[in-house]
C-alpha cells in the first residue's frame, strides 16, 4: 500500500504539469476510442446481386430512399385528373350576341318602314319599289349592323327568315332562342361536346310554333350561338400535382430495419437499399471512426474545462485521476458485458451496474462531476450496447443508465453513512425495474412472464451490483488516494472510535473542550462556506496528543494541584508544546486521513506561549521569544485557521465568571486580531471578510452556550428563614 501511494503520489505531482494532464486526456481519448471502435466500424458484408443472404442485414442508419420515393410521388401525380373549368361569362356573351342579331334585324325593319313612309308621303302616287329590292336593301344593313365573324357564320336565309317576320313572330323566335342558348350554354360543353350541344339547342327549337322559315333560322342561330365553355386549366393542374406530390412522405429505411433476412434472395430492390444504407462498399468509409473522435473530443473538453476551473491544483489533479480511474473501470465494465449482446438477451445494458461509477463519484469527489459522469456513461452506453448494429445509437439503454446513476445520486444527497450505499442499491433496483417496464409500455412491447422475471433479475443485479462495487472500490480509493469522504469523517466522528474513547477515559476534560471547539467550528465554517464536518471532526482530534500527559493541561486538572508549579517555564513549554506533534504522531500511527493530521499540526500555528515566556522572562532576560512558540506549521486551510480561533476562544471565554455579551465580543475580536498581527493567518486564503463572519458566528455560538439562566432561591436556606 506503501509503494501504491509513493506512484500515486508520484503521478499526481506529474499532473500538476499542463503537458501531463494533456497527456492523461490523450491516454483516456485513446482508451474510449478503442473501447468503442467495433461499435461503429462498418460491416463488411458479402452480398451479391440475385444471391442468397447468408445473413440477416438490418440498416444501420436511417435514410430516404430517393428512387422509390420519386417512383410513389410520380404515381401520385399520374393519379391527378386534368383540371377544367367552366366559363360562365361565355354563356351570357352568347345570349347577348343572339340578343344583338334580333335587334338588329328589329332595328333595320324599323329603319326601312320609317323611310318607306317618309318617301311614300313625298311621293303620293308613284309605285313603290319591289318588295325584292327591300329585302335586299335590308340583308346589306343587317350585316353591316353586325361583326364579320357573324356575317359569315350566319346565312343570307336566315337573315332573310328574320327580316320577312312579323314583329310579334320576330320577338318570340329571339326568346326561343335566347331561351335554348342560355339552357344548353350552362352545361358544361368541353371541345368535344360542341356538336352534341348543338344538337341539344336544335332538339329544343326544332318544335317552336313559328313559320317554317324562321323556325330554322333560329336553330341556325341557336347552333352558331353554342360554343365551347370548358376549358383545360393548367395552372390549376399543376397545383394539385404538385401538392400530391408533396403529398407523398418520403421512403425511408429506417435505422434497425431489416433490409434482407437469411435465407432471402438479394433482388434488385433489396441490394439498391443495401447501397443506399452504406452496407456494399462501407470497408473503407472513414466517416464512422471521425464523428467517433469528434464525440470524445467534446466530451473530454467538457471534462478538462470542469476540472481546469477549479481553484485547488493539489486536490485538482487527485480528483482528475479518482474521476478518471473510475471512469476507465465503469468503460471496462460496460465493454465486457457488450461481449455478451451476440446471445439471446440482446437488452443486455441492463444488467451494467450504470450506478457504481456516479455514487463513488458522488462520495469521494462531489455530485456535480457525478451528474456529468453518468451523462458521458449514457452516451457511451448507446454506442457500446447497440445491439450488434454498428454505428447504431441505442436510446433505450441510454435511458436507463442515465436515470439509473441519478437515482443512486439522489439516494445518497444526503445520506453520508456507508451502511446506506446497500440501502441505495435497492432503490436502484426499484427504480431500474420501474424504468425498464415503462420503456416496454412506451414501445408496446408484448413481455411474457418470463421476460418480465428476467427484467426484474437484470433490475436487481444493476442495483445490488452497483452497491457492492462501490462499497468493494471505496476502501481502495479512500487508502490509496488518502480521500477523506464525507462517510469516512461521519466514521471517524463515531464517539465509539477508539481514539475518541481514549480521549474520554483518559482525558475526559479535553474531550469537553474538544467537543465545545467543536461546536464553535463548525457553524463558523459553514457560515462562510468551509467544510464544516471536517471541522467537527479535526475538533475532536485535534488535542488527542494531551493524552500522553493529561494532567499537565489544565482542562484535566479536577482537584489536583498544578504539576507546572513545580516545573521550570522551559520543561513546561515543552510538554505543552509537545501534544501536537505527539497528537500529529498518534494519528499516523493510527492511519488517520491527513486532513485530521494537518489540522492537529496546525490548530496553534506558530503562536507564542504567553504564560511560560513571560514567567521565563521574570528569570532570564536573555530568553528568547522563538524558543517559546510552536514549531507550526501555520494554517494552511479555512478549516485550520477556524480551528485555531476557536480553540483560543473557547479556552478564553472558560477562564471568564458569568461573561456578558458585550465581554464574548470583545473576547473574539481581540482574540483574532492577535492571530492576524501575529502573522498566523497569512499562508490560508481565508480574507478579512471571512474572519468577520467567523467572529459573529463564534458571538452567536457563545451567547447561545452562556445564556443568562434564571436564580431560583435555596430551598434549603428558606427553611431555615421560616423556622
Amino acid at each position: 500500500m506503501q509503494k501504491l501511494q509513493q506512484s500515486l503520489a508520484s503521478i499526481l505531482s506529474l499532473l500538476n504539469i499542463r503537458l501531463f494532464r494533456f497527456l492523461l486526456f490523450f491516454v483516456l481519448a485513446i482508451f474510449m476510442f478503442l473501447t468503442m471502435y467495433n461499435h461503429v466500424k462498418p460491416e463488411k458484408l458479402d452480398l451479391n446481386l440475385f444471391s442468397i443472404a447468408d445473413q440477416t442485414v438490418r440498416s444501420p442508419i436511417t435514410v430516404e430512399d430517393k428512387v422509390n420515393t420519386e417512383k410513389k410521388r410520380q404515381e401520385a401525380v399520374d393519379q391527378v385528373q386534368d383540371v377544367y373549368i367552366v366559363k360562365k361569362e361565355y354563356t351570357q356573351n352568347q345570349v347577348d350576341l343572339i340578343t344583338s342579331i334580333f335587334d338588329s334585324v328589329t332595328e333595320v325593319n324599323n329603319e326601312i318602314d320609317a323611310e318607306r313612309k317618309e318617301r311614300q308621303s313625298e311621293q303620293t302616287g308613284e309605285v313603290t319599289q319591289s318588295p325584292v329590292i327591300v329585302i335586299e336593301d335590308k340583308l346589306t344593313r343587317v350585316k353591316e349592323k353586325l361583326t364579320e365573324s357573324v356575317t359569315d357564320d350566319v346565312s343570307n336565309q336566315a337573315f332573310t327568315a328574320m327580316l320577312q317576320a312579323r314583329p310579334d313572330e320576330l320577338s318570340i323566335a329571339k326568346d326561343l332562342t335566347v331561351t335554348a342558348v342560355n339552357h344548353v350554354m350552362s352545361r358544361r360543353i368541353p371541345a368535344d361536346g360542341v356538336e352534341n350541344a348543338k344538337k341539344q339547342v336544335e332538339e329544343e327549337l326544332k318544335f317552336a310554333s313559328i313559320h317554317a322559315n324562321l323556325r330554322n333560322a333560329i336553330i341556325e342561330l341557336g347552333r352558331f350561338a353554342i360554343i365551347q365553355n370548358e376549358f383545360y386549366d393548367p395552372k390549376a393542374t399543376e397545383e394539385l400535382r404538385q401538392q400530391a406530390s408533396d403529398g407523398v412522405d418520403p421512403v425511408k429505411i429506417l435505422e434497425g430495419q431489416i433490409i434482407v433476412e437469411e435465407g432471402q434472395l438479394i433482388s434488385r430492390d433489396i441490394y439498391q437499399q443495401l447501397e443506399l444504407a452504406g452496407l456494399l462498399d462501407n470497408e473503407n468509409s472513414l466517416k464512422p471512426f471521425v464523428g467517433l473522435a469528434m464525440l470524445i473530443f467534446i466530451i473530454l473538453c467538457a471534462v478538462f474545462l470542469l476540472f481546469d476551473e477549479m481553484s485547488k491544483k493539489e486536490k485538482k489533479q487527485k480528483q482528475l485521476l479518482i474521476f478518471s480511474l473510475i471512469f476507465i473501470s465503469a468503460f471496462l465494465v460496460m465493454k465486457l458485458l457488450s461481449l455478451f449482446t451476440d446471445y439471446k438477451y440482446s437488452e443486455i445494458g441492463y444488467v451494467f451496474p450504470a450506478a457504481m461509477g456516479p455514487m463513488l463519484i458522488k462520495i469521494l469527489i462531489n455530485e456535480r462531476l457525478a451528474i456529468f459522469q453518468t451523462i458521458i456513461l449514457g452516451i457511451c452506453g448507446s454506442i457500446i450496447f447497440n445491439q450488434g448494429i454498428t454505428g447504431t445509437l441505442n436510446v433505450t439503454v441510454a435511458f436507463y443508465i442515465i436515470v439509473s446513476g441519478l437515482s443512486g445520486i439522489l439516494y445518497l444527497r444526503h445520506q453520508n453513512q456507508r451502511s446506506k450505499i446497500l440501502q441505495a442499491g435497492l432503490f436502484i433496483s426499484m427504480v431500474n425495474l420501474f424504468v425498464i417496464i415503462s420503456l416496454a409500455l412506451l414501445r408496446n412491447t408484448q413481455y411474457s412472464g418470463i421476460e418480465y422475471g428476467i427484467n426484474l433479475l437484470v433490475a436487481i443485479l444493476s442495483g445490488i451490483g452497483s452497491a457492492v462495487l462501490t462499497i468493494g472500490l471505496l476502501p481502495f480509493f479512500e487508502a490509496g488516494f488518502g480521500v477523506l469522504s464525507t462517510m469516512k469523517l461521519i466514521e471517524l466522528s463515531n464517539p465509539n472510535h477508539p481514539l475518541l474513547r481514549k480521549i474520554l477515559t483518559e482525558a475526559p476534560g479535553t474531550y469537553h473542550h474538544s467537543v465545545m471547539v467543536a461546536n464553535l467550528a463548525e457553524s463558523a465554517c459553514e457560515a462562510i462556506g468551509a467544510n464544516g464536518l471536517l471541522a467537527r471532526v479535526g475538533c475532536y482530534y485535534h488535542d488527542i496528543g494531551k493524552t500522553k500527559r493529561p494532567q499537565f493541561f489544565i482542562e484535566n486538572q479536577m482537584n489536583i494541584e498544578n504539576p507546572h508549579d513545580k516545573l521550570s517555564p522551559m520543561t513546561s513549554k515543552n510538554i505543552i508544546i509537545a501534544h501536537a506533534t505527539d497528537g500529529a504522531e498518534l494519528l499516523r500511527k493510527n492511519r488517520i486521513p491527513k486532513e485530521i493530521i494537518d489540522i492537529t499540526e496546525q490548530h496553534h500555528g506558530t503562536t507564542l506561549l504567553k504564560y511560560f515566556y513571560h514567567k521565563a522572562k521574570q528569570h532570564d532576560d536573555d530568553v528568547k521569544e522563538a524558543d517559546f512558540r510552536y514549531p507550526g506549521p501555520k494554517a494552511q486551510t479555512k478549516e485550520s485557521a477556524v480551528i485555531g480561533i476557536a480553540d483560543s476562544v473557547e479556552a478564553a471565554v472558560r477562564s471568564l465568571a458569568n461573561p456578558t455579551h458585550e465581554q464574548i465580543e470583545t473576547l473574539v475580536k481581540n482574540i483574532i486580531t492577535d492571530r492576524l498581527q501575529d502573522g498566523q493567518l497569512d499562508e490560508c486564503d481565508i480574507t478579512l471578510k471571512e474572519l468577520h463572519t467567523v467572529g459573529e458566528s463564534f458571538g452567536e455560538t457563545l451567547k447561545g452556550i452562556f445564556h443568562s439562566r434564571i436564580e431560583y432561591p435555596d430551598t434549603t436556606k428558606q427553611k431555615v428563614e421560616k423556622s
